[in-house]
């Protein structure tokens, strides 16, 4: 017997299988989609099984695998589809594709050691009354008592009674000791499994797509913020799961908030399994195991959770689809939301896309009928939306309200006299974005990044946000020690401004600096929604998948900011971003107010914010990108050239253009190459060349040979990224 082995090598040269001999003694053992270790220039490794053949036709001797890894197989037949699908779709390795499935402790790679969790219970090992007479004292009949009282207990519980005892009961074999796998994380036992009656909106929807739960249908759930999209998805998944069939439900990172999950598992309890970034590699390998197991039936969690194993899978659910996190930065460069829709045509099941922003090219393919979209119009039980304003920065800071307006003081002083809570919105994070010195220009700098640096004042350090450089700050200028100028301001100073201004209110704040710690996010959203603090003031994290009863004002400090970041879609993500944060405010019976700072008040996408005018924004934008020649009207494809080496960098940019000129077709449109928008990162240059195109059947074999002639390329590498989320 042999078998074609893929190992997990970086080269892309070694992007193929391997055959090996199996031994005799390994035959029952092997199955397509288990790990073996193999021996490999004088090493060993481990890779997966692809094919399995009785027949060798080469002449020369093969080598035999050392082992097999798996008692049960890791990619079942439909994981080794989807990686095949990632490897095509986003010209990446079918190695990188299958690592990119899997939890760490799984992958092929070479040093990964995570354990199984087990604990010890202790049993009677002869008749209760046999125990007892053997027992030479007390504690030894305590513990013999408390095992037959219990029908077995954890070790460690009988140690708590005397630890001498239990060792000698064992020893004389009165007790036995067994192992049993635990799983790190908790499973929550159902605590509220009401379902809450739909509205008519709801119930239509609900009803569409329980009518085509055994056709690969994709719907759009485009519905305005607090209209009840999650109960919707719920209900839907009670009737995927009575027919015994399974459920995966996509949420951006930023929005898996313990209020998501809670809601989740007080309904469906410990049938839900969790997959996301803040799992530690023993939590994902515990919860992975579970859901291959089949112990659960539904699946929360970020982008590689539309990898998970489910059987039977019976619906896939994306809510927030509009937000960017699905779509991956590194190799493999996959969008989650292809892939669910590769596996719902697979599994010819349903797709939910759900979002009260959707995104541009998911709501032109609605508009085609390429998605159904199901709407919901108003929020529940009759609430309305906030009242949105918006405030001129420029008069303000005339009259010496610098970052916060008088407007949103007053509304702040109101909600608190109210008893409410207050959300604030400033998308940066830090103390101060640039300092200065006045004197000689002197400007604080990444050395190894084209950025400068952002102060953080509670650690007096200043901080490269892509490379992660750090220093401390002097007190004067490094260059003529002057006095220096700090512009710009982040959460941070935000956070100093509004206890200076509101002393006696409790202020939370929740970045990137403030949740770096495991279980850090739940423990600022459970104290904000206890009332124990009047005001949460945050970057994006808090502007959606957050339900605060309590919050009836929203803030939005600096709403221009995104608006100037050199990207096609910065209108788009500025739309969708403050929209979302205003529909934190009213949610239940308070009246929500909104305040919109800017500099920019006639800007028409700010505008469309504060009318919460989706449709306006939709036809808007629609119109500039069909003259703009940019997506949903023409697919992109980015392509990186990169090194260390500027000249050779520059050099390689040049012959990557004169080389897709001359191979694709005149109706596809290349710009470039350009200095990418952040030049250099971690000691990096980088050129950036853009492709539009609208039909090329040219275009993916150009860009395959293109990839190859940079394989044998040490000094540069090269970069491809298919319908990219950011260019």
């Amino acid at each position: 017997m042999y078998v074609e082995v893929l190992l997990e090598l970086k080269n892309k040269q070694t992007d193929q299988t391997y055959t090996y001999k199996v031994p005799d003694s390994l035959e029952d053992l092997v199955s397509v989609g288990k790990r073996v270790k193999v021996p490999f220039n004088h090493r060993e490794l481990e890779g997966f099984i692809l094919s399995i053949s009785d027949f060798y036709d080469k002449e020369y001797k093969i080598a035999e695998i050392i082992n097999v890894v798996d008692e049960d197989v890791i990619l079942n037949e439909e994981l080794l589809n989807i990686g095949k699908f990632i490897k095509e779709t986003y010209l990446c390795s079918l190695s990188s594709s299958y690592a990119t499935m899997l939890p760490k402790a799984l992958k092929a790679s070479e040093k990964t050691n995570i354990n199984k969790k087990y604990k010890s219970n202790l049993f009677l090992n002869i008749d209760y009354e046999a125990a007892l007479k053997k027992c030479s004292n007390n504690k030894q009949k305590e513990i013999i008592d408390f095992i037959y009282e219990n029908d077995g207990v954890e070790k460690k519980e009988a140690n708590l009674i005397s630890t001498s005892s239990v060792i000698t009961l064992l020893k004389k074999e009165i007790i036995r000791e067994e192992q049993e796998e635990m799983y790190r994380l908790n499973s929550m036992s159902v605590l509220n499994d009401t379902k809450k009656v739909l509205n008519e909106e709801q119930q239509s929807a609900f009803n569409k797509i329980i009518e085509n739960l055994n056709k690969p249908e994709k719907f759009l759930l485009y519905g305005v913020t607090g209209s009840g999209k999650t109960e919707v998805y719920m209900q839907v998944i009670d009737e995927v799961i009575n027919a015994n069939k399974t459920a995966i439900v996509l949420v951006p990172e930023i929005s898996l908030t313990p209020q998501f999950v809670y809601n989740f598992k007080s309904r469906f309890g410990s049938f839900v399994a969790l997959l996301h970034s803040a799992l530690s590699d023993g939590e994902r390998y515990d919860e992975w195991r579970k859901i291959a197991r089949g112990e659960v039936s539904i699946v929360v969690g970020a982008r590689s959770a539309i990898f998970a194993p489910l059987k039977n899978l019976g619906i896939i659910i994306v809510d927030e689809e509009h937000s960017e996190s699905y779509k991956q930065e590194n190799n493999p460069r996959y969008n989650a939301i292809d892939v669910a829709e590769y596996r719902s045509n697979l599994n010819q099941i349903p797709l939910v896309l759900g979002s009260a922003t959707p995104s541009l090219e998911k709501m032109a393919r609605a508009s085609k009928n390429l998605y159904t979209c199901l709407e919901l119009k108003n929020r529940i039980n009759n609430r309305t939306l906030p009242i949105c304003v918006m405030v001129d920065m420029a008069e303000e800071i005339k009259k010496g309200n610098y970052i916060l307006s008088e407007r949103l003081k007053l509304e702040i002083d109101a909600a608190v006299s109210r008893n409410e809570q207050i959300i604030l919105l400033l998308n940066r994070r830090g103390y101060s974005t640039t300092i200065t010195c006045g004197s000689c220009g002197y400007t604080y700098k990444c050395p190894n990044c084209d950025i400068t640096l952002t102060y953080h004042k509670t650690k007096n350090s200043l901080r490269c946000h892509y490379c992660g450089y750090t220093i401390f700050k002097k007190d004067t200028c490094p260059n003529c020690h002057d006095e220096l100028n700090f512009y710009g301001y982040g959460t941070e100073k935000l956070e100093q401004i509004i206890n200076q201004e509101f002393p006696d209110l409790k202020v939370l704040r929740m970045d990137g600096d403030t949740t770096k710690k495991k279980n850090s996010y739940e423990k600022i959203i459970n104290k904000f929604k206890s009332g124990e603090y009047d005001i949460l003031l945050g970057t994006q994290m808090i502007s959606k998948g957050l339900d605060f009863p309590k919050v009836s004002v929203v803030g939005i400090i600096n709403a221009d900011a995104t608006l100037n970041i050199p990207d096609f879609r910065s209108g788009e993500r500025t739309f969708q971003m403050l929209y979302q944060a205003a529909g934190r405010a009213g949610r239940q019976d308070t009246i929500g107010n909104v305040i919109i700072q800017t500099f920019n008040k006639n800007n028409f996408i700010l505008k469309c914010v504060a009318e919460q005018n989706y449709e306006k924004f939709y036809n808007y934008e629609m119109d500039i990108r069909k003259k703009l020649k940019y997506p949903p009207y023409y697919y992109l494809v980015s392509l990186k050239v990169t090194s260390k080496d500027y000249d050779e960098c520059s050099k390689e940019a040049t012959k990557v253009v004169k080389y897709l000129k001359s191979n694709l077709s005149e109706t596809s449109i290349i710009l470039g190459p350009t200095t990418a928008s952040v030049f250099k990162v971690n000691n990096i240059y980088r050129f950036s060349i853009i492709i539009k195109y609208r039909f090329d059947d040219k275009l993916k074999e150009t860009l395959i040979e293109l990839d190859k002639l940079f394989i044998l390329n040490k000094k540069v590498n090269l970069e491809i990224d298919l319908n990219p989320s950011r260019i």
